[in-house]
């Protein structure tokens, strides 16, 4: 979004001019602005001092930017929720666990077996028949 070209001190000057007797069309026409902006700004700013409306930009900026914190905080979350698949997914190919960012996980104690690699021939001691 385009910011404006008048600063806080100059909109408050602006209203000043037309809350001294001024007409609204004259002085819009003499600072280039439509009257529907003078008419914008004389709702947010009308009766505001120049240091109160310097301290309302900081709070509109400080909101603006609490509202982006959740938002961040999602796409975060989706973006290492798609980076755990794949590692998942990769984890379980042709029994690559040494490149696993979960190594530890994936890790086998002495004498467990994982599922995926096969059956176990050597459980069977003697023959079935």
């Amino acid at each position: 979004m385009k910011g404006s070209r008048f600063t806080e001190e100059q909109i408050i000057g602006i209203l000043r001019e037309q809350e001294a007797g001024a007409k609204t069309a004259d002085v819009c026409r003499k600072h280039g602005v439509s009257e529907a902006t003078f008419y914008k700004w004389k709702a947010k700013f009308g009766g505001l001092d120049v240091s109160e409306a310097r301290r309302l930009r900081q709070l509109e900026d400080e909101n603006t930017r609490l509202k982006k914190l959740p938002t961040d905080a999602m796409l975060d979350n989706a973006v290492l929720k798609d980076i755990a698949a794949k590692n998942d997914d990769a984890c379980g190919q042709e029994g690559r666990y040494d490149r696993c960012a979960q190594g530890a996980r994936h890790q086998r104690a002495a004498g467990v077996r994982d599922p995926r690699d096969g059956p176990d021939v050597g459980a069977l001691s003697a023959p079935m028949w």
